[in-house]
């Protein structure tokens, strides 16, 4: 069988044509050069809002594609609005985007942390050590961190006002609106306090989203923003000859149509009679007026309902006195309903007494700018309400909503879970004092990668440092050491706004515990993810076509 020459055997190999599995038109990269290339990646994205942490922080301005402005300082703003074509980017992206849904703060310390995390893993790379090796590395550091965070933890007490502004107070005081910091802390924690719905045996129930609406209406001053006892909207009463302001109103929500029904299709009526047009025409007037004294023999002061509204009705309500307005929105519809205690109703020989809503205390139609727009207020403890803010620019407020709403989802998570840890960089720095005391009890090479993991948490008290202009490397050398004395240094961190070392728990600086293990395990389980990849296959074949 071997009648083959060994040279020839070795020609014939030489002579074989190249397999080609992967269409010539794709980009691939592996091994090293991928995964150094998702480093450089990740660091840039890093970089990019890198000066937006802290108190003392740079604000980005950035054009949308439709010609628009974006002025924040809001990772997860900042990181949407720009377009990124790398992969490892992307993934980056999409994770102020999951950090922002999940605790709605920490988008920018994830990203940095993020970033930090795959920088000191580059020289691992480098020197041929397997992602495997690192990866295990930093997922020991990950369990050991969130052992140490639990220990930091401090429980609070619900009722304790003080700690609670304290905490919101941290969260605005490196926003846009830290200058009116006591006014917008005291309105998300009323607006999040007004949304809770106690469930007994359960956690309690929060859903800012859906009945916390942030209205903003351009003009007037800061001062004038408030959280509303009740809801408003922007809508106008249908029939100038109705009331405009009604003290404790009976209010009846409708979500059917008081007009003639129309068919979905097109519809022929055949009439042979010249009476059957007026017939008709009777037909349907009655119906309407059914509706209308369905409604009316409860007597409501005002009635909504989510579809149309025909003249004939608005002349029967006129007549007896009952103020309309329709078209609403489903949403707003709900959330009179959580404020004023009414029961939505689909068909009107349905309605009955429990229906109506009595807990508002006034109905008012006023006036702001060109606008008019409806308030229900002094509802009795209404679980459902509006927020008014008022500014110079719509860019302002916009920017202020997004900083409002940050501040309303902290709230809600330390109703969820109430547990405080201590701001400015000082979890961190006793994060990384931990992981290096524990790093004796690690064996092999995993040891190098794990202590990586305590390096590149310094990164958040160094940013904070290098925002505030103050002497990086001194203060953080200064911080290090007295960390490493533990004891109550372990609550020492940066003051973000002189970049001063101070202890936090005296200057009442402190992180939600969900935000900062959630920031944790983001940004490490994200690393370990990308140092995993070995092989990046772009097809560019549709783009050179």
């Amino acid at each position: 069988l071997n009648l083959m020459s060994k040279d020839s055997r070795v020609k014939s190999k030489k002579m074989q044509a190249p397999v080609l599995v992967v269409n010539q038109n794709t980009k691939r990269e592996t091994g090293r050069k991928a995964q150094l290339g998702n480093v450089s990646a990740a660091k840039a994205v890093a970089d990019v809002i890198r000066t937006t942490l802290g108190p003392r922080s740079m604000l980005k301005m950035l054009l949308d594609p439709m010609g628009g402005i974006v002025l924040t300082n809001d990772g997860h703003a900042i990181l949407r609005e720009i377009d990124v074509s790398h992969p490892a980017a992307k993934s980056m992206l999409e994770l102020s985007r999951a950090q922002d849904e999940e605790v709605g703060d920490g988008t920018t310390s994830v990203i940095v942390l993020s970033g930090e995390l795959l920088t000191v893993a580059a020289p691992f790379l480098s020197d041929k050590m397997h992602p495997t090796v690192i990866v295990r590395g930093f997922h020991e550091a990950l369990d050991q961190s969130l052992k140490i965070v639990d220990k930091m933890a401090v429980d609070v007490d619900m009722n304790d006002e003080a700690k609670l502004r304290e905490l919101i107070a941290s969260v605005i005081g490196t926003k846009f609106v830290t200058r009116f910091g006591e006014k917008f802390v005291n309105m998300a924690i009323q607006a999040v306090k007004t949304v809770s719905v106690e469930r007994p045996g359960r956690k309690a129930e929060v859903d800012i989203k859906k009945y916390a609406k942030v209205e903003k209406i351009p003009g007037g001053e800061m001062s004038e923003c408030r959280v509303l006892n009740g809801v408003m909207f922007n809508k106008d009463v249908t029939h100038h000859e109705m009331k405009r302001k009604i003290v404790k109103p009976r209010i009846l929500l409708l979500d059917c149509p008081l007009e003639y029904k129309k068919p979905e299709t097109a519809a022929n009526v055949e009439l042979t009679q010249d009476t059957d047009f007026d017939a008709l025409l009777k037909e349907e007037e009655d119906a309407i007026k059914q509706m209308c004294a369905d409604i009316i023999a409860f007597k409501p002061d005002v009635v909504f309902t989510e579809k149309g509204l025909s003249d004939l009705a608005q002349y029967y309500f006129v007549k007896n006195g009952i103020t309309a307005i329709r078209r609403l929105r489903k949403t707003d519809n709900n959330r009179i309903a959580r404020a004023t205690g009414a029961t939505i109703v689909h068909r009107t020989d349905e309605i009955c007494e429990e229906d109506i809503g009595t807990k508002c205390g006034l109905f008012e139609v006023r006036k702001i700018g060109d606008d008019y727009f409806t308030f229900l207020e002094e509802c009795d403890q209404p679980k459902a309400c509006s927020i008014i803010l008022r500014g110079a620019s719509k860019d302002v407020l916009m920017e202020v909503e997004r900083n409002l709403q940050d501040a309303m989802r902290v709230a809600k998570n330390l109703m969820v879970s109430p547990k405080l840890v201590p701001g400015g960089g000082a979890t961190e720095m006793a994060i990384a004092r931990g992981l290096e005391d524990y790093a004796s009890n690690i064996a092999g090479v995993t040891r190098n990668p794990y202590l990586a993991v305590a390096k590149a948490l310094e990164v958040i008290p160094r940013t904070l440092l290098e925002n505030c202009g103050a002497d990086v490397v001194r203060q953080l050398t200064a911080l290090r050491a007295k960390h490493a004395s533990k004891g109550e240094n372990q609550n020492l961190g940066v003051n973000g706004v002189t970049g001063k070392l101070e202890r936090m728990d005296k200057i009442g600086i402190w992180d939600s515990y969900e935000v900062k293990v959630q920031t944790i395990k983001t940004a490490i389980e994200s690393s370990c993810m990308l140092l995993r990849i070995d092989d990046i296959v772009s097809g560019l074949s549709r783009t050179a076509q």
